[in-house]
């Protein structure tokens, strides 16, 4: 059992914990059953079908190992407390999903929806080849990109607040330049990416109208502009088990184009100088 603290010294904690990666893997198949790790059991990987050894020790979370150093799923990586608390958010059913290609490639997404959509959570860094190769595989698909992993992207993004000033539409921000407020390497994906600046612990130095929410990066650029929307996470758990698409893009999008194209028109149409002049009449 955790020692109490106050608020801030669990935030602080929770900090220092996010911090530390386990290679664990938190699901085996048990008598053809998806389990979680427990005393005395033997499983199956989900993806090679090799037999799992269950890990139940008093130092880390209980959980299933390979027997030997093996690594089944090149693109399985040590998950993080901030990782395993937002696949928590989910049912357990949806976690640790096998996914298939026409090619027979198998890869473990964090957590497919109901309806199908998949939810990749990244904590560390993410070469750009692999991250394309996932967004490909998986077609479907968003991130969630932990902010916090670096301190000065946080810093970036909170520095970036005239942006935030005034919204184009309701939650929604456009902006030439977001190398300016967000991190470089997200910046070309082709899915949704959902920044986390916030994490578990309590908000700090967050304003109140930025806390308890995600920042979604929208893939492209709509007339140079990248499109920003803020969700609360609320939000964005319970679309996940509403919707078949979490981030409604072409609604986004649609917006954001009816409203660029009426700023064009209001730009472009001359001031009104006083009231208009009807043509004289013919002399007869």
């Amino acid at each position: 059992m955790l020692p109490k603290h106050s608020s801030q010294e669990t935030g602080g904690w929770l900090q220092r914990a996010a911090a530390i990666v386990e290679k664990v893997m938190r699901r085996a198949l048990v008598n053809n059953e998806r389990s979680e790790a427990a005393p005395a059991l033997v499983g199956q990987c989900l993806v090679c079908s090799q037999q799992m050894i269950a890990k139940c020790g008093t130092q880390r979370v209980w959980h299933w190992a390979h027997q030997g150093n093996r690594n089944c799923d090149p693109w399985w990586e040590p998950e993080t407390l901030w990782h395993r608390r937002w696949k928590d958010h989910f049912p357990s059913e949806w976690q640790e999903i096998i996914q298939h290609d026409e090619k027979g490639e198998k890869h473990v997404a964090d957590v497919m929806t109901g309806n199908g959509q998949v939810i990749e959570f990244q904590h560390s860094h993410l070469p750009a080849q692999e991250r394309t190769a996932r967004e490909t595989f998986y077609r479907n698909m968003i991130w969630i990109v932990d902010g916090m992993r670096l301190k000065n992207d946080r810093k970036r993004f909170l520095a970036g607040g005239k942006l935030f000033s005034v919204p184009f539409a309701n939650g929604l921000f456009l902006t030439r330049s977001p190398e300016s407020c967000l991190p470089a390497v997200w910046l070309n994906c082709t899915k949704p990416v959902l920044f986390d600046f916030e994490g578990f612990a309590a908000p700090d130095g967050l304003p109140p109208e930025m806390q308890g929410k995600l920042w979604c990066l929208l893939p492209g650029r709509i007339d140079g502009h990248a499109v920003l929307a803020a969700v609360s996470r609320s939000w964005f758990i319970d679309s996940a088990r509403t919707r078949e698409q979490i981030i409604p893009m072409d609604a986004i999008a649609w917006v954001v184009r009816r409203g660029l194209t009426a700023r064009r028109w209001s730009y472009a149409r001359p001031p009104h100088s006083g009231p208009a002049r009807g043509r004289r009449g013919a002399k007869y």
